[in-house]
């Protein structure tokens, strides 16, 4: 299946609001080089954003978006990027979560950090991950039933339950993909209030971040529960019906022609 197979089939069957996000992160500069040549539609922010602003051209706007350190506004994403020290700017931003300088700076010490040598930076809609290869995260902004119905395939996919998550304060968009590039393992998360505030979740959406090595399994087995269910979605398969599950699929949420 193509990526622009799967994302077509994601889109359909669980009626996401976004396109899926593939996340690139670029450490060899041949392979960087050789994604710059292949499209014209690349394009990098005018002037330093955070993370989770260079997602949103992708998720809502459908852009490749690539960006380096000079691109990246938000310290937090600089830290877990491995394009930032420790150092006291860090801890004092934890401060407000923690309560005391010990425990904040073990928040700081505890994020998932690339390994240093990160080139750049690369986020496109699902469909558009061939032009840089391979995602390396996928990266879902997605209500909770949606976050449900992607856990429970992954969950069938790879045969893994119940599945852990991994939650951090202020760093759930960076953070949450340099963790799942790390560490090779599903995540779900909230938004932190930094991607709430600057990177427009404001239908209260939940962080559904895989590895992007497995995304082909989560769609197999999507499809395989569509073939034998008739759709996709958890809640009423096979009707697409905008708040067709409430009251547990009430047949009083039935509609006729004026004729009939």
């Amino acid at each position: 299946m193509s990526y622009e197979e799967m994302q077509w089939l994601l889109m359909r069957e669980l009626h996401l609001y976004h396109y899926p996000i593939a996340v690139r992160f670029f450490f060899a500069a041949a392979e960087l080089e050789a994604f710059k040549r292949e499209s014209d539609e690349i394009e990098s922010p005018l002037k330093p954003l955070t993370f989770c602003q260079w997602e949103v051209a992708a998720r809502m706007q459908g852009k490749v978006i690539y960006g380096e350190r000079r691109d990246l506004s938000c310290h937090s994403a600089r830290y877990c990027f491995g394009w930032k020290e420790f150092d006291e700017t860090e801890v004092a931003g934890q401060m407000k979560y923690a309560g005391s300088r010990e425990l904040a700076e073990r928040f700081v010490r505890s994020k998932p950090r690339l390994p240093e040598g990160l080139l750049g930076v690369a986020v496109a809609p699902l469909a558009k991950a061939g032009l840089f290869d391979h995602a390396d995260t996928v990266h879902f902004y997605c209500d909770p039933m949606q976050a449900y119905s992607l856990a429970v395939d992954y969950m069938a996919a790879v045969g893994v339950h119940p599945l852990p998550t991994s939650i951090m304060t202020n760093s759930s968009a960076c953070g949450g993909n340099a963790g799942t590039y790390l560490s090779g393992q599903f995540n779900l998360l909230p938004a932190c209030s930094g991607s709430y505030a600057a990177g427009k979740t404001e239908r209260n959406e939940v962080n559904i971040i895989l590895p992007g090595e497995r995304i082909g399994e989560l769609c197999q087995r999507l499809m395989e529960r569509v073939d034998a269910t008739g759709g996709g979605s958890l809640a009423r398969t096979g009707d697409g019906f905008p708040g067709a599950d409430i009251c547990q699929n009430c047949p009083l949420i039935a509609f006729r022609r004026l004729d009939a």
